[in-house]
C-alpha cells in the first residue's frame, strides 16, 4: 500500500542536478509512486532537445499539463506521486500546483561547475550538455512564498534523501523541523489531512 501522509512532490532543477536519482530514491524511502517527467515529453520535444535546441514555453505547456494530470490522477486514486521535472520557471510551477494545491517542490541546487562535470560523465537520451547554459539562464529559484525545500547537491544522494525525509517525517508528526545547513525551506509545507 502506498504512503499517503506526505505531499506530492516535484524534484526540480536544471539538467545534471540529479532529479531522477533523488526522485527514485526518495520515492523508495517514502513508499511513494515515482514518475520521471522526461517520460511524459511528447516525441517532438525529445527530438528538439536532442538536436540541441532549447524548448520554448509553448513546447513545455502540454508536457507540464501531462505531469499535472498524472499527479491529480494519483491523488484522486489515493496515491501520492513524486515527479522529476525541471520546473524552471515560477509560472511552470504554478501550472503544476493547479493539479494539487499541496504540491511541494524540492529544488536541487548546484553550481555550474559541478553540474557540467556531472553532465560530462553521463549519457542522456536527448539532453546534450549544450542545453545547460540555457537552463541556468531560465531557472527562477524558489520564491519565499513557494512551498518547497531547496537543497544543495554538493553532498551524497543519500544525505539529500535523508534530509528531505527528516523534514517531511517531522512535519507529518506535527513537529517544526529546522533545516540543515545545506537546506532552505520556503513557504509552508502542507501535509494531506493536516
Amino acid at each position: 500500500m502506498s504512503e499517503t501522509r506526505y505531499p506530492s512532490m516535484i524534484i526540480m532543477g536544471v539538467q545534471g542536478s540529479g532529479k531522477t536519482t533523488i526522485g527514485r530514491a526518495l520515492a523508495d524511502r517514502l513508499n511513494i509512486q515515482f514518475i520521471d517527467g522526461d517520460d511524459l515529453h511528447p516525441a517532438a520535444n525529445k527530438q528538439k532537445m536532442a538536436s540541441g535546441t532549447p524548448l520554448t514555453d509553448e513546447d513545455r505547456v502540454p508536457w507540464l499539463k501531462a505531469i499535472g494530470d498524472a499527479i491529480a490522477t494519483g491523488r484522486a486514486e489515493g496515491r501520492i506521486t513524486i515527479v522529476a521535472c525541471s520546473a524552471l520557471k515560477r509560472w511552470y510551477r504554478e501550472l503544476l500546483r493547479a493539479s494539487d494545491s499541496q504540491l511541494v517542490f524540492v529544488h536541487l541546487v548546484g553550481d555550474k561547475g559541478l553540474l557540467a562535470d556531472r553532465i560530462a560523465h553521463r549519457d542522456h537520451e536527448y539532453m546534450p550538455s549544450t542545453l545547460l547554459d540555457s537552463q541556468i539562464e531560465t531557472l527562477e529559484p524558489l520564491a519565499e512564498w513557494e512551498h518547497g525545500i531547496a537543497i544543495s547537491i554538493d553532498q551524497t544522494p543519500a544525505a539529500i534523501v535523508d534530509e528531505v525525509t527528516r523534514i517531511l517525517m517531522g512535519r507529518a508528526a506535527g513537529r517544526t523541523v529546522e533545516p540543515g545547513p545545506e537546506t532552505t525551506i520556503t513557504g509552508t509545507i502542507h501535509l494531506p489531512g493536516r
